[in-house]
């Protein structure tokens, strides 16, 4: 299967020699063997042949075929494709369902984000201009304070 490699000789091998093992009978006396005949000896029919030849042999009983098992009135393979329709039209159903859930659902995050921003906006709003904004803050009077080229001097 393989070619043998060139590059080096071939190691000489011993022929093996392999010796076959007698199998033993089963029995040490094989059983006597006895014709059975059969309980009723068939009949024998001779037909002749339109050619004049006459044919003999048992008869033989012909092979009824199986029953066959009428046709439905309607065939599997249409009611397969019918239950196919269906089963696509439930689907197609249920994705127009998760589109319209998962529309709504970005509507609503949307409007969460706008009702988020107007809060927080009207709360810095509240913030800013309120009356008593400052109460918290650093209070620094600099009515004593000299002005001289862009310097404070107290």
């Amino acid at each position: 299967m393989y070619p043998e490699h060139t590059d080096r000789t071939p190691a000489i091998r011993a022929p093996e020699v392999h010796q076959p093992t007698p199998i033993a009978p089963a029995a040490p006396y094989p059983a006597q063997l006895v014709p059975v005949q059969p309980h009723a000896v068939p009949t024998v029919a001779s037909v002749v042949l339109p050619d004049g030849r006459v044919v003999t042999g048992y008869a033989v009983t012909p092979v009824q075929p199986e029953p066959v098992a009428p046709k439905p009135a309607v065939s599997r393979t249409a009611v397969n494709v019918a239950l196919g329709g269906i089963g696509f039209l439930a689907v197609c159903g249920g994705l127009l369902m998760l589109t319209t859930f998962i529309t709504a659902l970005a509507a609503l995050v949307t409007q969460l984000i706008t009702l988020a921003a107007v809060i927080f906006g009207g709360w810095i709003a509240v913030q800013i201009f309120s009356a008593n904004g400052h109460n918290g803050g650093t209070t620094v009077n600099i009515r004593k304070a000299v002005i001289k080229r862009n310097k404070f001097y107290t």
